[in-house]
């Protein structure tokens, strides 16, 4: 039987663990990530051994760590970029030497020879851009303070592995003696900067033609290639000069950002920058010796707990002094705590350059891979532990009401919803009472000159001092189904003569209610959803008299239907038969009208040629 080819096989073996791995991990709470450095553990040499070659696979999966950088870079247009000046060079410079001192100072007091203590030190206080971005985007957290300090130390990172890198000769046994011409290095200079030179201006005059051009041959699929082309492209060009591919492919972002092809740029290199990047953890997973760990796993154990610990202290401290909220600082520290794939870069040179034994670079890179293993799992800790408890430390306390109150209206909720009634009636000259249990969305509401009261109106004595008692009417404008129908409960068992008006999530609230005697409660997206719908039918040719007669005669026919449909609300069956019946009846019903309404535009065309009788049907 003929031998299946490599590549038949690596992509079954892959994939396979992929599937099987990161829907697990995920279905346990630990994320993705620690799935695909699951199944890279799993398939690798110290595995089931399915996979030996783990340095080509380690390349060639760093292309999606290049694919990302675009991306990234295509988010952040020049002016932005330009205002992240300050913590990409001022912060990323100082978490970078002060966790490089950090470690190389324990390194020298451990006894470990200053030039190993020095290279570690450098390559530790890298962090794993990968899983920040990753960890960032998926949580919507590149717009807060905390999320764009850690992408511009990531990125400044990045940049900080270039002139480690070319430190290393220096330090290496081989180097010794051997110092370049002084004409050479200039030569070397010029080709780094005519290269960046050559991305900046090919970017800013050529590549936006060149994309138009190729956007003009309609063809999708040589547009994607393109995309992926010029990645490769800028990659290349920047290896070439010894250069970061992944800065390379950030500054064609950057360029690219203003563009009017950048969505579709987005949209194209997406898929292939999730898969590669997935292989690379895969790699990282498989590119642990056990074998070296397992020899010493003490000092192993040693090495990851004491740099992400140090790391870690000093990161806090740096979170601490450049202002990033408290709520934000462990997320904030773990992403830059952690060690980085640039790390394997330059432990990998630094044995090329024989600054230390292969033995020494196998405990330093496993050291690392196994940091971003526990990445995920300490960031379900964090959310499951610490965070919860740093929100109940730092959380703003307020006194609840105890003065009574004698507004005419009590208000139960300041949120979205409740914030436009009550600016309506106090538009009036209205008075109002004001409850809401968020003790941030009450600071927030003082600090805007709203008088809102702390305090819970599912309970009796407050909704007592609030002056519900005296009042004439009570809005019930919270969010939470369970608490609105507590609230009610409430109201119609001690306060029978207060009129409520009461905001209904959706139609199973609105039942609930009314099985309550509720009688004035409103859809909160019922009346926004008819006027947005009145304007589409406007944008597609109505005339304005016509679409807002037939958005108010929908209106009348749902609520209509709203009223049958509530005696069969605790029926499903018969529930879902009179939905059914009275959805036709409106089909019908409309129909019928647009049969009419184009008989009488015809009728009108024969009498009076030109006249538009869609004006007369108001």
């Amino acid at each position: 039987m003929e031998h299946a080819p490599t590549w038949l096989t690596s992509s079954l073996i892959y994939l396979s663990a992929a599937v099987l791995a990161v829907p697990l991990a995920q279905a346990i709470g630990l994320g993705p990530i620690i799935g695909y450095l699951a199944a890279g553990i799993a398939i690798g040499p110290w595995g089931l051994g399915l996979v030996t070659d783990v340095g080509t696979i380690l390349s060639f999966a760093e292309f999606g760590v290049v694919l990302m950088l675009f991306l990234v870079g295509l988010e952040l247009e020049p002016k932005r970029l330009w205002s992240l000046r300050r913590p990409i060079f001022g912060y990323g410079t100082l978490q970078v030497l002060s966790c490089s001192l950090a470690l190389f100072a324990v390194g020298l007091v451990a006894g470990v020879r200053w030039q190993v203590a020095l290279v570690a030190g450098l390559g530790f206080a890298l962090s794993s851009t990968a899983i920040a971005i990753q960890v960032l985007n998926s949580r919507n957290l590149l717009s807060t303070q905390g999320g764009r300090n850690a992408f511009s130390i990531t990125l400044f990172q990045d940049v900080a592995a270039l002139p480690i890198l070319a430190l290393l000769p220096l330090l290496g046994v081989a180097a010794v003696g051997e110092h370049a011409q002084e004409s050479s290095r200039w030569l070397e200079a010029a080709k780094i900067i005519g290269v960046i030179g050559a991305i900046v201006l090919g970017g800013r005059l050529l590549l936006r033609p060149v994309l138009r051009w190729i956007a003009r041959s309609d063809t999708p699929e040589i547009f994607t290639a393109s995309a992926l082309l010029l990645v490769v492209a800028l990659a290349a060009l920047m290896h070439s000069v010894g250069l970061s591919m992944a800065l390379g492919a950030f500054m064609g972002g950057v360029l690219l950002a203003e563009s009017e092809y950048r969505r579709e740029l987005e949209t194209d290199i997406e898929p292939f920058k999730g898969l590669l990047l997935g292989l690379f953890f895969i790699a990282v997973g498989m590119s642990i010796d056990f074998g070296v760990l397992a020899q010493q796993p003490g000092l192993i154990a040693a090495l990851v707990l004491g740099f992400v610990a140090m790391k870690a202290l000093v990161i806090w401290a740096l979170g601490a002094w450049i202002g990033v909220p408290v709520a934000e600082r462990p997320v904030f520290t773990l992403l830059l705590a952690q060690g980085g794939e640039f790390a394997f870069v330059v432990f990998s040179a630094a044995l090329a350059a024989r600054v230390f034994d292969a033995d020494t670079a196998s405990i330093l890179i496993g050291s690392v891979a196994i940091s971003l293993l526990l990445s995920p799992v300490l960031l379900v800790l964090i959310d499951k532990v610490i965070a919860p408890r740093l929100a109940k430390r730092h959380t703003t306390t307020l006194d609840e009401l105890t003065e009574p109150q004698h507004a005419p209206v009590v208000v139960a909720g300041f949120g979205r919803y409740g914030q436009i009634i009550v600016r309506l009636l106090t538009a009036q000259g209205v008075p109002v009472t004001v409850l809401d249990h968020d003790v941030e969305m009450v600071d927030a509401a003082r600090r805007f000159g709203y008088t809102v009261h702390y305090g819970d109106a599912t309970r009796l004595d407050l909704l007592r001092t609030a002056g519900a008692e005296r009042a004439s009417l009570l809005v019930v404008a919270v969010d939470a189904v369970d608490q609105s129908l507590a609230i009610v409960d409430l109201a119609r068992e001690h306060f029978p003569k207060l009129q409520m008006v009461v905001r209904a999530r959706d139609v199973t609230h609105w039942n609930a209610l009314r099985d309550r005697g509720v009688q004035h409660m409103d859809r909160e997206l019922f009346e926004s959803s008819l006027m947005a719908g009145r304007r589409a039918l406007e944008l597609l040719g109505q005339s304005p008299a016509h679409a807002r007669d037939q958005t108010m005669r929908f209106r009348r026919h749902n609520l209509a239907l709203l009223d049958t449909l509530y005696a069969h609300h605790k029926d499903q069956a018969r529930l879902i038969a009179a939905a059914k019946q009275g959805r036709q009846q409106l089909e019908e019903q409309m129909a019928q009208e647009r049969r009419e309404r184009e008989e009488r535009h015809r009728l009108a065309q024969t009498r009076h040629p030109g006249w538009d009788a869609s004006h007369d049907d108001t």
